[in-house]
């Protein structure tokens, strides 16, 4: 984890794409979540752009996890070292979890103006800083298994905003109601429970729900045991 960690830094586009990030949540938050208009002590208007903040720029980390390794031939490298593949698997994972958290945590400087101007609830920030986290690392999640099935970079980060995409409309109530008018309420509420952010919005405002943080952490489960299985078959090819 320690060496995919160093490699994001090592290049000048981890600095690109921490600097980017912090650009978009704080335009974003001060220009169109009307920050200082709504005249609240809270940061509604800063967690509300994450999900598709994070649709745009997740792909960037995701998308030379296990491409490049393809493309320049170093996973047989990779593979070679006296680790299993979930150990390779996570580890590279971790990493680029890692990072995301460095760069949220980059934004600080939202949280002391907020509490500079008022008095938030410091709780409902905290869950809303875990919340942005566990769905960073949703998407980080999805972009390693697709990043694992095609040695293109751009590809793969295409793929992988379309996947989001879909995980983050798939609540919208333009698509449910596509759904409901002709499918059964089972198949409308399973499409509803995909939604990143539904189970985010919950969060956010401080309500710690437990199915939330289950729906996360089975989500990664499911595309880190993917992303396994498609490693693997390229061991065997």
């Amino acid at each position: 984890m320690r060496r995919e960690l160093a490699g994001y830094f090592a290049t000048p586009v981890a600095y690109v794409f921490i600097v980017i990030f912090l650009l978009l949540v704080n335009a974003l938050t001060f220009f169109m979540g009307h920050f200082f208009e709504r005249g609240q002590a809270d940061l509604a208007s800063f967690f509300q752009f994450h999900a598709w903040v994070y649709m745009l720029l997740i792909p960037a980390i995701s998308m030379r996890m296990w491409a490049e390794e393809r493309k320049s031939g170093t996973i047989e490298l990779l593979m070679t070292l006296p680790l299993s593949l979930m150990q390779v698997v996570l580890g590279k994972y971790l990493a680029a979890v890692v990072f995301a958290a460095i760069a949220l945590a980059l934004t600080f400087p939202i949280w002391i103006t907020v509490n500079y101007l008022g008095e938030p609830d410091n709780g409902v920030i905290l869950a809303g800083y875990l919340g942005s986290l566990l769905m960073s690392a949703g998407f980080l999640a999805v972009g390693t298994f697709v990043s694992a099935l095609t040695k293109n970079q751009v590809i793969a980060f295409v793929l992988t905003a379309a996947v989001c995409f879909v995980l983050i409309a798939s609540g919208a109530p333009i698509v449910l109601s596509f759904f409901s008018d002709w499918a059964p309420r089972e198949v409308v509420d399973f499409i509803a429970s995909l939604s990143f952010l539904a189970h985010f919005s919950a969060i956010s405002k401080g309500v710690l729900d437990i199915r939330d943080v289950v729906y996360f952490v089975s989500l990664i489960g499911v595309f880190l045991f993917a992303n396994a299985v498609a490693v693997e078959r390229l061991k065997a090819e």
